[in-house]
Formats: structure tokens, C-alpha cells, sequence
């Protein structure tokens, strides 16, 4: 059997050859055998072979004894929510995110909505697979569980109502779940919505909703410019990310929302903890404190950070990749809090998105982050660091390699899944300082790379 949908963090692959109801199945199964969850959440993103792969899932979970609780078509974090909210044993997400329509996969939590990944359980799930299933003594049982109303309310506790004003928000739910949940909260906010491929279509008529991909921005930025909006937001399919475009249609780096949404929840709450990921962190330092926040730095991906914010108490975690995690939502990502925050922030300032988002770039005026495929990365980032850490102000390995002076920072990272070195470059004020380095440091690697 095909189980290289098994990845570090979740599940994916292409249906029917790496992922089809015969493995879901299976996969429900092992899931019980390994969690020995007795109360499980399922839900489902709007694929088209989700609905087969979900039934398929849920009758495994039944055979080996657990009782599923069906929450429909919904977002990952309906999962996250419902699972945490109703107190269960677990939770899976039937989704493949971001990737090409004829894909799909699964995210799975267990208790208080904790991440399984590979090295908490999902290696052993997915070596059960293998292994033959006897039916347990007593099938579990099916019903359906309506979470939409308890969800919304849960999001509308963010934001003070009263601080709302009426004006035009540009939403892009790229044909997955996102307008769902938009035409729910509608009803309750002051916001006039202009919807962008707002029909739930696993078709995708418009391309994969993926927003980071700069072809796919155009249809938020012109509708942002065409109508006069404040801001335009656009999310992935299970809308557990969302990105953000000011009134001038710009699409916002997600470095800046860390610190805008840190220091919105910090001036809300009075302080507490804010975790953020090590590869762009001064503007994001700079507000946390102004706020009278703490900033702590984990390793970048969402299994870290959800774990780090555990042992912090933190209240609220970015990362660049546009992640947003918060303590009252199970230190879980949500891709509907962040807007609704952002939106509150313009609201009581009176400024646009622009003048918030513009001071932080023109004070740390950043790279972003600039992929380069390399042969032996290893090799390379030791020889950058050998040669850069002369003079260094600090030099940091919490993911991968940071290096700090006094008026620039880079880090370089490899990724954990193909050989792509990740560089991100941030100076203190000066942007010609800035392109300057991230141009050097390319040439460099270029250089090591042979």
C-alpha cells in the first residue's frame, strides 16, 4: 500500500493513487488504535473527493469502536474549535489545503486539539495502516454536530462590537470555505462585504486558492482599488491562513501582521506573551515591548509554536507565513480572528492600513523570504556562517542559522522537505542596507553552490 501521503505534519497526496476511501478507511482505524479515541470530530474541506473520503474515514473510526461526531463542510479551524469546544477525544480534518484540486489529505489533533505529527503519533499511525483490524466489540456510533453558531459567537468575542464602524471589506475566499463563514459573521458586523470568488467550488474556476502566490493576488488587489475599500483579505481552501491587502490593493508581507496583530491583542488584554519564529523578529520585538508584552522566539512550523505557546502561556503566536495562533482558541491558528482584529484596530485608530503597515517597513524594511534550491545545504549554510559570524553582535541556531549586527539580520534556513535554502533579510531603517545584503548573500550562496 501507497502511504507516502503520511507527511511530517499532516497527510496529502493525489486521489485516488496516494490517497482513496480504501485508505481512509484504514487510516480511521489506526487512528483509534493509536489515540484510543472514543469521541471524534470529523470534518471536511470542499474538494470534490471529500465527501467519499470523509464517509470512508468515519465508517474506520466506527469499526474500531469511537463515536463520530460529523461536523460537515467547514474550515480547519472548525476542527480545531469543535474538538477543543466540546471537549473530544480528537479531531481530523479531511483537507489538502493549498494543493492542485485533484489532491486532498487529513490534519489530525488529539485532546484540547494538541497536533499529531510525526513525532507525536502520525509515524504510528501510519505504520498500523499495515497491520490487519479486527471490528471492535461495540461499533461506535454517527450523528451530526451543528458548530457554526457556537464557532461564530467564539470569533465575535474577539473584537469589542461597540468599537465597530461601517466600512468596505474586499474578501477573497479563492472558491474554498472562507465565504461561509463570511455570510455568518455578516450578519452581525457593521462591514459592507464585496465577495471575490466567494462560491465553496472544489471545482476551483479561479486556480487554487493559494494567495502567497503572486498570480493569484491581482483578483483582491483590483477589487480592493476598484471599489474604495479599506482592505482586502483573501485566504487559502481551509482558510487557516489569511493575507491581507491595504486600501491601495498592496499585499502586506505577513512579518507586518505578526507585529500588528501582537500588539492590537497586547493593547486589548494588558500584556502577556507573544511567540514568534526566528526568521524576521525586530519589528515584531520593537511593538511587543511598546505594548508591555514579552516576545519569545520557537522554531518555526505550527506543531512548535502551538507547543511553545502551551508552555508560555502565550497569548497570541505569528508566524511570517501568515499562521496566527491564539491561547483562547485551543493556541490554535485561525484565519478569521486575524481580520476581524485588523479590522477592529482601523476601526478605533481612524487610520488606514497603509499608514499602520507603512512606519513598521520604513523601520525595518525587510527581504522576504527568497527560496534558492542548493545542492548541499548544510555544507552551505556552515561556510555563511563561518564567514559572517565574524563581527557578529549574536548568532542564534533555533531554526537553522541567524546572525545578528547592529544595524542588519539575516537567517538562513533549509527546508524540511526538498533542497531549498529560505533567506530573510532585515535592517534597521535603511533599505538600501538592506538590498544591498540580501543581494550579497544570494551571490555567496550562488557562489558556494558551484
Amino acid at each position: 500500500m501507497d502511504l507516502s501521503c503520511f507527511k511530517a505534519y499532516d497527510l496529502r497526496g493525489r486521489v485516488p493513487d496516494q490517497l482513496n476511501p480504501i485508505l481512509a478507511e484504514k487510516i480511521g482505524r489506526a487512528y483509534v488504535a493509536v489515540t484510543g479515541a472514543k469521541k471524534v470530530i470529523v470534518g471536511y474541506d470542499i474538494r470534490l473527493s471529500s465527501p467519499e473520503i470523509t464517509e470512508a474515514l468515519s465508517s474506520g473510526l466506527m469499526a474500531a469502536g469511537a463515536d463520530v461526531f460529523d461536523i460537515g463542510l467547514c474550515g480547519t479551524e472548525q476542527v480545531y474549535f469543535a474538538t477543543s469546544h466540546y471537549q473530544m477525544d480528537g479531531g481530523i480534518m479531511v483537507t489538502a489545503s493549498h494543493n492542485p484540486k485533484d489532491h486532498n489529505g487529513m490534519k489530525m489533533v488529539g485532546p484540547e486539539s494538541r497536533p499529531i505529527s510525526s513525532d507525536n503519533g502520525l509515524n504510528d499511525i501510519r505504520d498500523r495502516v499495515l497491520e490487519p483490524f479486527a471490528n471492535a466489540p461495540q461499533q461506535g456510533k454517527y450523528e451530526t454536530l451543528e458548530v457554526m453558531s457556537a464557532y461564530i459567537d467564539h470569533l465575535l468575542g474577539y473584537v469589542d462590537a461597540s468599537s465597530l464602524k461601517p466600512m468596505s471589506i474586499v474578501c477573497n475566499a479563492g472558491n474554498g470555505g472562507a465565504g461561509l463563514v463570511i455570510d455568518q459573521l455578516e450578519q452581525h458586523l457593521p462591514f459592507d462585504f464585496i465577495k471575490v470568488h466567494h462560491e465553496a467550488d472544489g471545482h476551483f474556476p479561479n486556480g487554487v486558492p493559494n494567495p502567497i502566490l503572486p498570480e493569484n493576488r491581482s483578483a483582491t488587489a483590483d477589487a480592493v482599488i476598484n471599489n474604495g475599500a479599506a482592505m482586502g483579505i483573501a485566504w487559502d481552501g481551509d482558510y487557516d491562513r489569511c493575507f491581507f491587502f491595504d486600501e491601495n490593493g498592496r499585499f502586506i508581507e505577513g512579518y507586518y501582521i505578526v507585529g500588528l496583530l501582537a500588539d492590537q491583542f497586547l493593547r486589548k488584554i494588558g500584556g502577556g506573551k507573544v511567540i514568534h519564529d526566528p526568521r524576521l523578529t525586530w519589528n515584531t520585538l520593537d511593538l511587543v515591548q511598546a505594548a508591555g508584552g514579552e516576545a519569545v522566539e520557537s522554531k518555526t512550523g505550527h506543531a512548535f509554536i502551538k507547543q511553545r505557546m502551551r508552555d508560555e502561556d502565550a497569548v497570541y503566536g505569528g508566524e511570517m507565513s501568515a499562521h496566527h495562533y491564539f491561547r483562547d482558541f485551543a493556541y490554535c491558528d485561525s484565519g478569521m480572528i486575524p481580520w476581524l482584529l485588523v479590522a477592529e484596530r482601523l476601526c478605533q485608530s481612524g487610520q488606514t492600513l497603509s499608514s499602520l503597515i507603512d512606519a513598521r517597513i520604513e523601520a525595518y524594511p525587510a527581504s522576504g523570504e527568497i527560496n534558492r534550491t542548493i545542492s548541499d545545504p548544510p555544507k552551505v549554510i556552515a561556510a555563511i556562517e563561518a564567514k559572517y559570524s565574524v563581527g557578529a553582535k549574536a548568532i542564534s541556531h533555533v531554526d537553522g542559522l541567524s546572525v545578528e549586527f547592529d544595524t542588519w539580520r539575516f537567517n538562513l534556513r533549509m527546508s524540511n522537505t526538498e533542497p531549498v535554502v529560505r533567506l530573510n533579510v532585515e535592517a534597521r531603517g535603511d533599505k538600501a542596507l538592506m538590498e544591498a545584503k540580501t543581494e550579497e548573500l544570494l551571490a555567496e550562496m550562488e557562489r558556494l553552490n558551484g
